[in-house]
């Protein structure tokens, strides 16, 4: 009796285990997630399955912590679990070529998602428009500071969007740098986006300008924490402008504080719901309406491109307004 009993529980567990059974009119989707720990990427993830459950589809999440060799491993994992899609997260947007050609040979589709990966064969991209971004949080600041000394805090240089987002705030600055009403001093990359690293950029950055730097655009939420921190130290939080993007809670709160200037907004539901049905359709054959082609070295890749939100003080309730947080978590109580 104990020996069926224990092959019993072995073939549960084995059950449990296996892959859902893919098929067009119940497609599985595989989301690939660079890193989980991120506040982002889990509303992402919790609003693409539920809009892939209202399609019919079921999806099998796995995220690789940071670590971009997991993430192409789990990505060959999908793809022998036989998915029917593949959303990618990419954690190195220069690594998935050889697997995205994998996953054709099995008849797998292949969709970037928010970050657009380089260099391979994949089937279609969606994100918010990431150079709009960049420009939303430059003009923010140069709003706040049409003079001084500037520095650049981009994001993570493995990340594509890091390059679209400084083009963006480039191409906000470039009449006030060739007038010379703005000065940059600085600019650094910020190796996974890390706020630890943004820290420590942004102290070294203030001890050899002598503090004297006017404004900050940093390219996201996280980031801009870690700058801010450095700002505080030397008591110039709130009196350097400083922006961001992704309405990170904490981002929210210090906007409203006045610590930072501008994040920008991305409906999450927005992009992983859309997402979700782009999944759906290309798994169907069904036409999807793109509205953008992005070349990634290897091809123009068809492309759905949303439209992003810069949030100050003056309309930051909005994130209320749309359900993003509750007016409780805003204001922290």
């Amino acid at each position: 009796m104990k020996l069926l009993s224990i092959l019993a529980g072995s073939l549960t567990a084995m059950v449990l285990s296996m892959p859902a059974m893919a098929s067009p009119a119940k497609p599985v989707i595989g989301f690939s997630i660079d890193d989980l720990r991120v506040e982002r990427w889990a509303r992402d993830r919790d609003y693409f399955i539920a809009a892939a459950k209202e399609l019919g589809a079921e999806v099998v999440v796995v995220s690789a912590d940071a670590n971009e060799q997991k993430q192409v491993n789990q990505v060959e994992n999908l793809i022998a679990q036989k998915v029917d899609a593949i959303a990618i997260v990419p954690m190195n947007s220069k690594v998935f070529g050889a697997v995205i050609d994998e996953a054709h040979k099995a008849g797998i589709k292949v969709l970037s998602y928010d970050r657009l990966i380089l260099n391979a064969d994949e089937d279609a991209y969606i994100s918010f428009d990431n150079e709009r971004v960049g420009f939303l949080q430059a003009e923010a600041v140069l709003k706040a500071k049409p003079e001084g000394r500037y520095y650049m805090l981009g994001g993570s240089p493995t990340d594509n969007n890091a390059k679209l987002l400084r083009a963006g705030q480039e191409k906000a600055l470039k009449a006030a740098v060739d007038s010379g009403k703005i000065k940059i001093i600085g600019s650094q990359w910020v190796p996974e986006w890390s706020p630890t690293t943004a820290l420590s950029i942004m102290e070294n950055a203030l001890t050899a300008a002598d503090n004297k730097i006017d404004a900050v655009v940093a390219s996201n939420d996280g980031t801009a924490g870690g700058a801010i921190q450095a700002l505080a130290a030397q008591g110039l939080a709130g009196k350097v402008p400083i922006s961001g993007q992704d309405a990170d809670l904490a981002a929210i709160k210090r906007v409203i504080a006045g610590t930072q200037t501008v994040t920008v907004y991305k409906p999450l539901k927005l992009i992983a719901s859309e997402a979700a049905k782009l999944a759906v359709k290309l798994v169907k054959g069904e036409k999807v309406e793109y509205n953008d082609n992005l070349d990634n070295g290897t091809k123009k890749v068809p492309s759905v491109l949303l439209t992003p939100t810069a949030l100050t003080k003056a309309n930051v309730d909005l994130v209320i307004k749309d359900n993003f947080y509750t007016k409780e978590q805003v204001e922290g109580k």
